[in-house]
This record gives C-alpha cells, structure tokens and sequence, in this order.
C-alpha cells in the first residue's frame, strides 16, 4: 500500500480553502448549512463524471460546459434543491456560476455547480446570492468541514476524507467530501463528491484516473436501487505539490489511481453505510469468478435485493436469498460451486457450500448479523477475478423518510 490516511477533508490538499453556511435554500430551513464554496488560489486541471440518467439536473449541463477545457478554480453547491426539471434551472445553474465567480475573483466558466434535494421545485436564487456574500473572505482551510455539512440533504453524517501518497518523490495529497443516503445506485458515467489533490496531472488523465477509480469504488453502491438525476463527482488538482506532471500512463498514474481509489472506496462505504433509515453497512464481497464483469455483477446483485437487505436488517441468516440474487444476476455462475459465509466483527459462519445449505447455530448467526458491518462472502470457485459492493440494510424508516420527503 502505497498511501496512508490522514484527518482532514477537502481542503487537505495545498492550495484549497473552502466554506459552508446557512443560506434558506429551503425556506423552512433556518438552521443547517445548505450552500457551499470550494477554492484553490491557482487555476486547476480538472474532470469530472455524471449520472447516466436521461434526466439530468441543468448544473450537470453548465459544468460539463465549463470543463470542455479541462479546466477549473472553484465549485459552488447547493442543498435542498435539486435544480432538476426546471423551466429555468439552466439560467440558475448560470447565476449560481457568477456569483461564486464575483466572489471569488475567478472566471464564471472555471466554476463548477451543483445541486441535490427535491425535484421539479423552483431554485429560488436570492438565498443563494445572500449565502455567496456570507462566505465572502472566509473561505479557509477549516472551512472544509462546514461544506462537508451544506452539502448533506438526508445524511446523517459528514463525508470526508484525505490521504497521502508519493509521486516522484513529493508528497501529494488527495481529499475530498461527499454527500448521499438515498437515491443511490451510482452509474457514473443523488451523489455528490468533490475531490482535490495537489498533484500535477493532466486534465486528460485525470479524466482517465476519475474512470478506472469509479468502477471499483462509487459503481459499486447501491442503497435503493434508483439513480439519481444530480450525480456528480468532480476532482481538482493544483499541481502544488510539484511532481512532474503525469501525462501518460505510467508508474506514478498507476499509484495515483491506486490512492484515488481507496479514497473513493472510503467515500463509497461511508455513501452506503448511510444509507436513508439504515441501521447496518452491507459489503458482498466475491471471489472465484471467471472474469471481473462477472465478480461485479454478483456483488451488486446481492447487495441490491431487497430481500436479502431486509433480511440483514432482521438478522435473520436467510442465505437463500443470496443465492437466488446470484441466480438472477445473469453473470456466467455455476450455482453448485457457490459457497456463501456470514462474517462481522463477532465472527464468521458458513452458511452454504456448493450451492446447499449446511448445518449451523442460528444463535451464533444472529450474534454475527447484529453488528453494525456485515460481510456477505461469496466464494464462485470458478476462476480468479473477485470484486466488493457497498449498500445497507433495509427498514422502516426507509419508507417513512421517501414517504413525504418532497412535503
């Protein structure tokens, strides 16, 4: 492992300084951060990656216009308000881009937006613009967990995280927020992640790195099955930290996407393990697979039935479900081959081997399921490829959160 963790967030990395206040986005909302900023002092080679959901929020349509040039200095978020199917949500993304741009000193098009919460609903832009000017001139580097919060809708909790790693002998540092709890079944292609790094990298690489870091880290979320129409996950790098700039892929390519991957894996647990009303984080882990395509299509399977999520929030070891999730992935699985284990903080127990149940303690196995992380161990025993999911249990307050979430 070529990296370690370290505290910090989105302003870890040097040359970022960010902020997070209270602006009534939602007029009933007098209390919570609901509107952030995000700045580095130097112009940044920057990417970015969006939901593949044809309804798309009119931010997502600004910000891929902003980054044509690879290019960016500052990010501008909303909570509360998705900006989605809105006959001036396009105009709004705009406005929202020019504010931060007066405020900040820098370009309106080397401004990214977003925005999560309800759809259909106006954007009103008057909170927006008295949010911008609270934040004028005190954006700094312990700002970074404020924006953490404006960006949260139904979270619980923050999302951040920071590491480092070495890059042609420098010390380079990647951090980063995000936000989401429902509306989760990423396919990037309502999550929102805001990634920095002080790395030198090329906007085209970083492009690259965001695509194979994805696949194995935010791709392999699920809560509820839906994909939200506000996706989107950005990175910014300063070059501050004064590697040679990595413009192809080498060595050093390949350990930044090492490092950039576990920070999304990080961010990606943290995603599932707050999923809306969970009370369990939920990893399928496989191994035995014939090809990559196939280990990642019976982790999400598996973590994706509702049956089986309901059954972990029971603690009930009700492994069939399992395996019939396995059986309708419609991955290349010869089910007589498939052994499946329980495993948690208070042990491991087998549950089936090749394809038929075994003999165990239900006792021990509601001990194991009772925990707040629960690894569901799929063995394929039929190659080599392996690969994780990420999702959480599901409970009643599930249905009463979505029940009148939008009243």
């Amino acid at each position: 492992m070529n990296y370690k963790f370290i505290e910090g967030g989105v302003t870890s990395p040097m040359g970022f300084t960010a902020q997070g206040v209270c602006a009534s986005v939602k007029p009933s909302n007098t209390t919570k951060r609901d509107l952030a900023l995000i700045y580095c002092d130097t112009l940044c080679n920057s990417a970015a990656v969006f939901t593949k959901n044809l309804v798309k929020s009119d931010t997502i349509t600004v910000t891929k216009e902003h980054l044509e040039n690879g290019k960016a200095q500052a990010v501008i978020v909303n909570s509360g308000n998705a900006n989605t199917c809105n006959s001036d949500g396009y105009e709004k993304a705009q406005a929202m881009c020019r504010l931060a741009s007066e405020a900040l000193g820098v370009k309106e098009e080397d401004v990214i937006v977003a925005s999560t919460g309800v759809i259909g609903q106006t954007l009103p832009i008057e909170p927006i613009e008295k949010g911008v000017e609270m934040m004028k001139g005190k954006l700094s580097k312990e700002g970074g967990t404020n924006a953490a919060e404006a960006i949260m809708t139904t979270d619980t909790v923050k999302k951040e995280m920071a590491l480092e790693l070495t890059l042609d002998g420098k010390k380079v540092t990647i951090g980063g927020i995000a936000k989401g709890s429902g509306m989760i079944h990423i396919n990037m292609g309502t999550m929102l992640s805001f990634v920095t790094t002080d790395a030198a990298v090329s906007s085209e690489m970083l492009k690259e790195a965001l695509l194979e870091a994805v696949e194995d880290s935010f791709n392999m979320v699920s809560v509820d099955g839906d994909t939200s129409t506000n996706d989107t996950l950005a990175i910014l790098a300063s070059g501050k930290a004064g590697n040679k700039e990595i413009t192809e892929k080498n060595q050093d390519y390949k350990t930044f996407v090492a490092g950039l991957t576990a920070a999304f894996k990080v961010l990606a647990k943290k995603l599932a393990s707050d999923g809306e009303g969970a009370t369990k984080l939920l990893v399928c882990s496989v191994s035995g697979a014939k090809t990559k395509k196939d280990a990642k299509g019976v982790a999400k399977s598996v973590i994706c039935s509702s049956l089986l999520k309901a059954a972990m929030f029971g603690a009930d070891a009700n492994w069939g479900r399992v395996l019939c999730a396995i059986g309708y992935s419609g991955m290349d699985v010869d089910i007589k081959k498939v052994d499946v284990s329980f495993k948690s903080d208070k042990g491991v127990i087998d549950v089936c081997k090749n394809g038929a149940g075994l003999e165990f303690c239900e006792e021990k196995a509601k001990e194991i399921l009772l925990e707040k992380e629960i690894e569901i161990v799929v063995s394929l025993k039929d190659g080599n490829a392996e690969a994780e999911a990420y999702g959480c249990d599901l409970t009643y307050d599930y249905v009463k959160i979505n029940g009148d979430y939008r009243t």
